[in-house]
């Protein structure tokens, strides 16, 4: 089973700058979607960054020009690299896995969390202004 964890949140000034990681442990699957989500407090799971086996990737529009996804490793590790910050980025963030999946990104970033089947355990992330 794909284990995931997540590291990297924390409190952060607005404009400022966080890069959050996924360890993927047990990823025996050549094809698989890796997405970044979070969650605020009252709001539904939303998700903002697809990156699939073929390393191409797709942005929801509120991230798109600020948030990076990349992946390195042979594990692998994803990233998640957030600039320009904004308070209305606070949320727990969690990274999610679709395995096995040959879905590419652009059509992954519009599925439900429900449709994944493997969680890490989230990661705060608090901007302040």
């Amino acid at each position: 089973e794909v284990q995931l964890v997540e590291s990297g949140g924390g409190s952060v000034q607005a404009g400022g700058s966080l890069r959050l990681s996924c360890t993927a442990s047990s990823l025996i699957y050549s094809y698989y979607i890796i997405t970044w989500f979070r969650q605020a407090p009252g709001k539904e799971r939303e998700g903002l960054a697809v990156i699939d086996s073929d390393d191409d990737t797709a942005y929801a529009d509120s991230v798109k020009g600020r948030f990076i996804i990349s992946k390195a490793g042979a594990q692998p590790t994803f990233y998640l690299q957030m600039n320009s910050l904004k308070p209305e980025d606070s949320a727990m963030y969690y990274c999610a896995a679709m395995a096995p999946s040959t879905l590419p990104a652009l059509r992954a970033l519009g599925v439900a969390p429900d449709e994944y089947r493997f969680w890490g355990q989230g990661t705060q992330v608090t901007v302040s202004s």
